[in-house]
Formats: structure tokens, C-alpha cells, sequence
């Protein structure tokens, strides 16, 4: 079975995360997808499969005959997917031959014109996968559980040598709680790459530090017939406090290694009004001063409407990467012959997000990402092509016998 087959089943079982709910999984439907995988992986030779309490997915592929000495190298892809657009009753539209112009997704008539998604004409020829238009695709990060899953059928079909590999699928990721409760030492491996990446030939090891902030504006509701110098109106005081930051440093106006404060929700009323904002950067230092200007702004404000108006509330979620990967830049250079065994030229940018490899390597086990084939996660606009899910199982195929020899 190719890669995107797998994906079409997948996507079509509901797993989006809750980020409001605090327990493990968020989201009792993950453990829909997550018993289904673990049968899948019985079936093609991962005896020791299961699921636990908080919905991760592990299994072993014991070495093959003279690779018992290889590493053990670790393959990770989360299972549940966004809640930025449903991802409930997933619609895959498949467009082959794809003639590299403007896509119409047909539930909506919405379009995807090529001048906003250049990358589109260079999928020309290719199989594309989109959705509907009514919802999120659900490849961030089925694409790549499908991807894994293909290769374990593949090394088990063809008897192909390797090292003992180490399979996991995490839960929660999306809402920065994927290896929270992920067992290192159960896992066994030396190693391991997260395949929840962007393209084919992708390589990440360098992603934002990151962080959630709480903005809560408590007011003082008076009668507006009669609330001169009276009245302090949360809502207000809340949107005074959002102007205050730069807007030179918003997600929609930055790049490459810039950061920025991201306003994710913003309620409230006279009385009382929240802020919610993700904090990121790749220099630690700059974002501890993106902590200490919330912190700033809190202050003046309550200077100015009294003790206790504002307060902020804040959360670290992941920390770059690159630290804990560079003494083990093997996987870097092992990743880079993968690629271009597969035809492909590498490509290594810092990432404007994260994934659970952050986390992993920071707890002790080295985890860079790969790249999946997909693209515009997060939204009706997320695609993907079933060549690129090929080249991408190619590559971590490639990775196993490379690391068994």
C-alpha cells in the first residue's frame, strides 16, 4: 500500500485535539485512530504494539540478523491534528494529473490560486490532495504516521536489514502537549526523527523557543449615563494593552529567524476581558524581553487604572532544538544522504513553530524533523501530493538502511 492511501483512511477518523480540556489525551477520539494503528502494526509484524492510558502509540521492530550492534533509531508522527479549522468529517478531494494551476475546492467554490501558493505549479503532473474546502486535511500529521507505517510494511515486505526501530505516535502535539508524557525509556531508542515537517527533503533542527501568555483585565462596569471618570471598561483596557505591542512583530508581518507575540483569542465585556497570545523566537534571549514587555505593559496599565487591573500570566512550551542536536549532527548528515539518495536536494531552514522533536531532545533524546510532502497545514487550504508521500518514505527508508550499515 502506497503512503497516501493510508492517508486517505486516516484523515477520515476525527482526532482533532482540545487544548481546553486537561486531561490526557485532550480528546477521548484520539484513541479512535490510535487503536486502529496499533492493529495495523500487529498485522504487518510490530508484535509488541499497544496503546497506553494517555493515548501513545509504541512498537519494535527487533534488529535484523547481524544489525543487533546498529543503533536503535526511533520513527515519531502525531495523530491528532489542529483546531484551527474542523477537523471532523474530513472530505480528501484528489486531483490527478494535477495541471498546476488555480485549485477550486469544491464544497465551497473557495480557490487556491497559484499566485498565493507558488509551490502549486511545481506539482504540476503530480497527484494533489486537498480538502473539500470545508475543513483541514488532517496530513500535519497523518502524512507522516502513513509515511512510517509504509516504511515498517516495506522493510518487513522486502526483508530489508536494519537496526532495532522504535515506532511512536504521540498525541496532543498540536496544542504543545506531545511529549509530556512520552516514555523515553520505554521507547528504546538511541535517536529518533519526528516526520511532521513541509516538504519532501525537508530537514529541521532549529525551531522557535516558545511560549503561552494569559492577559486578564479586570474593569469596573458603572452606568454609562453617569460613568465619567468612573467606568473602567475591561474591553478597552484590554485593546490598549494589545496596541502597546510592536507591530512590526506580529506573525503576519515577520520571517525567517524573526519572532513575534501572536494574538490567538481575544473575549471579554466591560467587567473582564482576556488575551491570549503564543510568544516565539529562536534567541532565547529575545523572548525572555518579549515576557518582560508584557510584563511592561502590565505595570504602566496598572499605573495608570489601578493595582491588579492587569495581570499576565505566563507559560513556556519548547525550547530551540539546535542546542541538543548539534552534538549529535550525525543525524543532520545521515538525513542529508537520505534526501539526496531520493533524488532530492536538501533543504534546512529554521522552523517557525515546533514539534514534539523539540521537546524529545531537550529530555534527553536527540530528535530532528523531517519533511512529510505536505504544505498550508492548519487550514482548508492544506494539501499534499502522493509523490512527495512516496519520496518521503523513500527518505526514511533510506535513513534505516543507512544507520544498519
Amino acid at each position: 500500500m502506497r503512503a497516501y492511501e493510508r492517508l486517505l483512511q486516516y484523515v477520515r477518523v476525527h482526532t482533532t485535539s482540545d487544548p481546553n480540556s486537561g486531561t490526557h489525551p485532550s480528546s477521548a477520539r484520539q484513541f479512535d485512530l490510535a487503536r486502529m494503528l496499533v492493529e495495523e502494526l500487529k498485522t504487518l509484524g510490530v508484535e509488541d504494539a499497544f496503546v497506553d492510558e494517555h493515548c501513545y502509540v509504541y512498537g519494535t521492530l527487533p534488529a535484523t540478523p547481524g544489525c543487533e550492534g546498529k543503533p536503535a533509531l526511533g520513527l515519531i508522527a502525531h495523530m491528532d491534528t489542529a483546531n484551527d479549522a474542523s477537523g471532523e468529517n474530513v472530505q480528501p478531494v484528489l486531483h490527478e494529473n494535477y495541471d498546476g494551476r488555480d485549485v477550486t475546492l469544491p464544497a465551497t467554490g473557495m480557490v487556491m490560486q497559484v499566485a498565493k501558493f507558488p509551490f502549486l505549479a511545481k506539482m504540476k503532473g503530480e497527484t494533489l490532495i486537498t480538502t473539500d474546502g470545508t475543513t483541514l486535511l488532517g496530513a500535519d500529521d497523518k502524512a507522516g504516521v502513513a509515511e512510517i507505517m509504509t516504511t515498517v510494511e516495506t522493510l518487513q515486505a522486502e526483508g530489508r536489514p536494519h537496526g532495532k526501530l522504535c515506532i511512536a505516535f504521540t498525541p496532543d502535539e498540536e496544542i504543545g502537549e506531545g511529549a509530556m508524557l512520552f516514555d523515553i525509556p520505554g521507547f528504546g531508542a538511541d535517536f529518533a526523527y519526528t516526520v511532521d515537517g513541509g516538504d519532501a527533503g525537508d530537514i529541521e533542527y532549529e525551531n522557535f523557543n516558545a511560549a503561552a501568555a494569559t492577559v486578564t483585565v479586570r474593569g469596573l462596569s458603572v452606568h454609562p449615563g453617569s460613568a465619567k471618570d468612573k467606568m473602567i471598561n475591561a474591553s478597552n483596557v484590554a485593546m490598549e494593552f494589545h496596541m502597546a505591542l510592536p507591530v512590526m512583530a506580529r506573525p503576519e508581518t515577520t520571517e525567517g529567524r524573526e519572532g513575534f507575540y501572536h494574538l490567538c483569542q481575544m473575549y471579554g465585556d466591560v467587567t473582564d476581558a482576556k488575551l491570549g497570545y503564543i510568544l516565539r523566537d529562536h534567541d532565547a534571549d529575545k523572548l525572555e524581553c518579549k515576557k518582560d514587555n508584557l510584563r511592561q505593559i502590565a505595570d504602566a496599565l496598572n499605573s495608570k487604572y489601578g493595582p491588579g487591573t492587569v495581570t499576565v500570566e505566563i507559560k513556556d512550551s519548547y525550547r530551540n532544538m539546535i542546542e541538543k542536536i548539534l552534538p549529535h549532527f550525525h543525524l543532520i548528515e545521515t538525513a542529508r544522504t537520505a534526501v539526496r539518495m531520493a533524488g532530492l536536494e536538501p533543504e534546512e531552514v529554521p522552523v517557525r513553530g515546533g514539534t514534539d522533536g523539540a521537546t524529545l531532545s531537550w529530555n534527553g533524546l536527540p530528535c530532528p524533523n523531517l519533511g512529510t510532502g505536505g504544505f498550508n497545514f492548519h487550514g482548508v487550504c492544506e494539501c499534499i501530493t502522493a509523490e512527495r508521500m512516496d519520496k518521503a518514505t523513500e527518505i526514511l527508508l533510506n535513513i534505516v538502511g543507512i544507520y544498519a550499515k
